[in-house]
């Protein structure tokens, strides 16, 4: 009977002891802290259609690859926020 007792005490104190959690919001993708590429500037001289059109092309695509990095960034962010605030 005692070590009935004795074990019920033991149990019982074990199951009301807290495990403090500490919860920290995951690390943001590394891509993200890259700095964007510059873009490519044409002499002020210059005066051949092609160049200004393949320099606006490639500009573009430079810009075009930055929306999607911030898409894919608030995407993320969204998604991980969501994750988090859902545990709580």
């Amino acid at each position: 009977m005692k070590y009935f007792l004795v074990l019920s005490i033991f149990l019982v104190g074990c199951s009301t002891t807290a495990v403090p959690v500490k919860r920290t919001f995951p690390a943001a993708d590394p891509m993200m802290f890259e700095p964007a590429v510059p873009l490519k500037q044409l002499p002020p001289d210059t005066k051949d259609l092609d160049q200004l059109i393949t320099n606006s092309v490639e500009n573009f695509g430079e810009y075009r690859k930055l929306v999607k990095r911030l898409e894919m960034w608030q995407e993320w962010y969204t998604k991980q926020k969501e994750n988090f605030d859902r545990v709580q």
